[in-house]
């Protein structure tokens, strides 16, 4: 294995300079280069006479040259070399730019195999810069599938083609196989050589089918394995146990009526609480669906026997709306909740670090600052981390470690199907809320094209005369993305709705690139009333809750997963008044109309889950890699269901056989979840 993690600047052609650009693309071993998979394969075994083409689609067709070539040189940086094929029954333009080398080596009469994509016009069609070779054969450039890399600026795909192929060749030997035979056999799957081969240099659709199945499995095996082996370290472990107590109690206490999903939430919880072992639960619940109350009544069950609770938010906005609602719901009981943010003063720190030692808070409530060194609990028996995919599992292991072996609830308000929730989160027990509380709205939601947009700007007016405020939220843009002329972009987008749009209406600009105070500063002040419109990237996704906010507008939708959408719409439709959704259209296609179409006609994220989970459309489900979930490299959860589901039984069985795989034929596989959970260190659930 030592070859396999020898570093990547070792390999032939590489070197430091192209070391430091292959680790853009999180490529920093031989490992690595062979983790890194296509993204999508060239189908170049596709051959068509020139008279069968059509515009658009690109193909290979066998020539002959008709015609000598004519080279043009246009002007600096600009020579054209153009010239005719035919295949006996019609002929085709071909064009080539700063290609002048090629006028020596193409000749009348030559045979040619070209690929390209087909232009021109259907009575002349044309290649520009085609794929060109003498002959259609085994190791050439046509003929065959070509896998397509990610890449980076000074890295292209056929350099990382060559890469793969040199570790090939020289690792082919070593590489790992983590499944035991028994799991290989069972689910007839093909060796680790030859998925590794075909998954870069596929003979044909049949053997890359091969190869994506066994290595898709042996991903999601692993990280099945990692999670259950890690639920069973959890589960040995003893926990103070609050005493039982009437829950109608706490319900008499609430302002409203809990819903059936609630009560069934808080009672699964408790059961946990009162077991003897450290409660390790996910509650999940659609935007809107009261997970907070869920959550207090576990902070009230453990603060009646005396102990503490510990509550974490990712913001110190998204903190101080907790200890708004924590204090409202539990102040009432008698209950003790504080504050700890970045924020306080030197005096207000040491006062609240104090009564928490003390025992004098009994739920402190807070960001990062919770797991600070300086911060001593007397009695913590509860940690609750609010939108868990924003911590790093440290940061959740550091406050925990702060108790002995305390009870951890996660809270999610990713709407996920229930089955899948379940395997994805194998580590955690999932309650699953999917009722919302009366009185919740309904938003209005409307998919519109661009011919819309004056339309809209008159709506945002309307809005904000009236006394409301409004989200504008633009698609995050990956670095070095290609981007079309319509796309909008935060800054720019933000500038001309503040010079040109809406010079008399106060307009703020949030994005993730901005320094944490800053961002904070222009959230605070769209939530005091002071900003009327914020234009945004996905930050405000899960976040500050502005009940006078009711219009929603999302550009560019079509970038957007389904469910991420319905995070973003969940932040209106939160106070008394009637809330839209407005979601700008863009070339997306037929797939894309009809997963807007599907947002347009339900407001319930479970519904619209299941549908996103059926169409496995373009877009990531969950919006983005950042949701605390197992980072993949070839699998993906919901695409790939049927696999998660074997894979899962699997893990099931393995460890039923050989609970800690201290057997031999577990090794590797061992070996595996032991680097997998190495890497994944921050982001591993």
């Amino acid at each position: 294995m030592a070859e396999l993690d020898k570093e990547v600047r070792y390999l032939s052609g590489v070197g430091e300079k192209r070391a430091k650009l292959l680790g853009k693309l999180k490529i920093f071993s031989f490992r690595d280069v062979l983790m890194h998979f296509p993204r999508a394969y060239e189908d170049r075994t596709v051959f068509k006479a020139i008279g069968e083409v059509t515009l658009g689609e690109s193909v290979c067709v066998r020539v002959t040259v008709a015609s000598e070539p004519v080279y043009s040189y246009v002007r600096k940086g600009m020579e054209l070399l153009k010239f005719r094929v035919t295949d006996g029954a019609d002929i085709m333009n071909v064009t080539f730019f700063n290609r002048g080398y090629l006028r020596n080596e193409i000749h009348r009469g030559d045979d040619l195999v070209l690929y390209g994509k087909i232009g021109g016009n259907e009575r002349r069609p044309e290649m520009i810069n085609p794929i060109m070779e003498r002959e259609a054969s085994e190791g050439g450039a046509t003929g065959k599938l070509v896998p397509i890399y990610r890449m980076t600026a000074g890295i292209n795909s056929r350099y990382i083609e060559k890469l793969v192929f040199s570790v090939l060749e020289r690792c082919g030997d070593e590489l790992p196989d983590p499944l035991p035979s028994g799991i290989r056999k069972k689910y007839q799957l093909c060796s680790a050589g030859y998925a590794y081969e075909n998954i870069h240099f596929p003979k044909d659709y049949e053997s890359l089918d091969t190869a994506r199945r066994r290595l898709i499995f042996e991903e999601l095996f692993v990280i099945a394995c990692a999670m259950k082996l890690m639920r069973g370290t959890r589960i040995t472990k003893a926990a103070r146990v609050p005493k039982p107590a009437d829950l109608n109690e706490y319900y008499r206490a609430m302002p409203f009526e809990l819903t059936g999903a609630q009560k069934r939430a808080i009672n699964e919880a408790v059961s946990d609480m009162t077991s003897g072992r450290p409660m390790s639960r996910l509650v999940q619940g659609d935007v809107g669906s009261g997970k907070t109350v869920v959550s207090a009544a576990c902070c009230w069950l453990v603060v009646k026997s005396g102990y503490q609770a510990a509550v974490m938010a990712p913001t110190e906005i998204l903190a101080n709306q907790h200890y708004q609602t924590f204090s409202t719901l539990l102040g009432g009981l008698g209950i003790r909740v504080g504050i700890l943010t970045g924020a306080m003063t030197a005096k207000k720190r040491r006062e609240t670090l104090e009564a928490i030692k003390t025992g004098e808070i009994d739920v402190i409530v807070g960001t990062h600052a919770l797991i600070s060194e300086s911060v001593e609990y007397k009695t913590l028996a509860l940690v609750i981390t609010d939108e868990q995919h924003r911590f790093g599992v440290q940061q959740r292991a550091a406050l925990s470690a702060k108790g002995e072996s305390p009870h951890v609830l996660v809270m999610s308000a990713t709407p996920i199907p229930r089955t899948l929730a379940l395997i994805i989160y194998g580590e955690l027990d999932v309650s699953v809320i999917d009722e919302l509380p009366a009185g919740r709205q309904k938003v209005d939601t409307f998919a519109v094209g661009e011919n819309y947009r004056t339309r809209v700007y008159n709506f945002v007016r309307k809005i904000v005369g009236a006394g409301n405020q409004v989200y504008i939220v633009c698609p995050m843009v990956e670095e070095g993305e290609d981007l079309p002329p319509e796309l909008k972009s935060v800054e720019e987008y933000g500038k001309q709705l503040k010079e040109e749009i809406f010079p008399d209406i106060s307009v703020g600009i949030v994005h993730g690139k901005m320094k944490p105070k800053d961002k904070e500063r222009v959230m605070s002040a769209f939530g005091a009333g002071e900003t009327k419109i914020l234009v945004s990237t996905t930050v405000i996704e899960v976040g500050v809750d502005v009940p006078n906010a009711v219009l929603m507008i999302v550009e560019n939708a079509d970038r957007f997963g389904l469910s991420q959408l319905h995070q973003l719409r969940g932040r209106v439709g939160r106070g008394k008044d009637k809330s839209y959704c407005i979601l700008f259209k863009g070339a997306g296609g037929d797939i894309s109309a009809q997963r807007l179409k599907i947002l347009c006609s339900t407001n319930d994220g479970f519904e619209i889950a299941e549908e996103d989970l059926q169409l496995r459309g373009p877009g990531d489900f969950f919006g983005s890699r950042q949701h605390g979930l197992p980072e993949t490299k070839i699998s993906e959860y919901t695409r790939d269901i049927d696999l998660v589901k074997l894979a899962q039984q699997a893990a099931l069985d393995t460890l039923a056989d050989d609970p800690k795989l201290d057997k031999p034929e577990n090794q590797k596989l061992y070996e595996e979840i032991e680097r997998v959970l190495a890497k994944s260190a921050d982001t591993f659930s």
